[in-house]
């Protein structure tokens, strides 16, 4: 197992069926921690280390602004026609601290995940990467990640799956179209937990059978 705590000042973490008014998840989904993971790595096949389970958790709930920014949503071919910008509101959210713990599940690669993370902090020059390090839009750039000890002495706030939880969010994502993306239902848990619960944990796969 290896965990990361990462920082972002601000990001918007789009919800799935957000349309003219941009919504974020409170919470990035762990579609989205798992792409910016592969990203670390210069890693471009989101299917090279499936069966990766991740925990996540965050030191503090995030505060939620809106701002007015410039979309571009193509309506006609000439992509510099008037009509394919206009403004919409988005909400953002700003001093992310994002604790993640990594461990390989059924990821049958070799290396696999938490192993070449470990490689890729430990020979930074073995890593062929290009553009910056994201979570959530291409924007919203990392400030810093690192590895850090697996017992955290305070509480965090938890994401957990739930039945009834209040959090619908994807652990796969086609970005083609909805078809092929996936989700769990997940709740944010205030824990004095040193190490991830068993529901703490999500497996990244196109799909898999919940019978929880």
């Amino acid at each position: 197992m290896i965990a990361l705590r990462v920082e972002v000042p601000i990001a918007c973490f789009r919800q799935s069926h957000a349309r003219e008014y941009i919504e974020t998840y409170p919470v990035p989904p762990p579609a989205t921690v798992y792409g910016m993971l592969l990203s670390v790595l210069g890693e471009l096949n989101c299917y090279s280390h499936c069966g990766t389970q991740l925990a996540i958790a965050l030191a503090e709930k995030l505060e939620k602004s809106t701002v007015i920014r410039t979309v571009h949503r193509f309506k006609t071919r000439d992509v510099a026609d008037s009509s394919n910008i206009r403004l919409d509101y988005q909400e953002l959210v700003t001093n992310v601290e994002l604790f993640v713990w990594v461990v390989a599940g059924s990821d049958k690669s070799r290396p696999n995940l938490p192993e070449r993370i470990q490689e890729a902090f430990a020979n930074p020059a073995s890593i062929t990467r290009f553009g910056g390090l994201c979570l959530g839009e291409s924007h919203d750039l990392v400030n810093a990640i690192n590895i850090v000890g697996e017992e955290q002495q305070k509480a965090l706030y938890w994401l957990v799956q739930s039945r009834t939880g209040y959090l619908t969010l994807p652990y796969w994502v086609n970005h083609v179209g909805l078809k092929g993306t996936y989700w769990k239902r997940y709740e944010l848990q205030k824990l004095m937990q040193p190490y991830p619960l068993a529901n703490a944990w999500t497996e990244i796969q196109p799909y898999q059978h919940d019978s929880s």
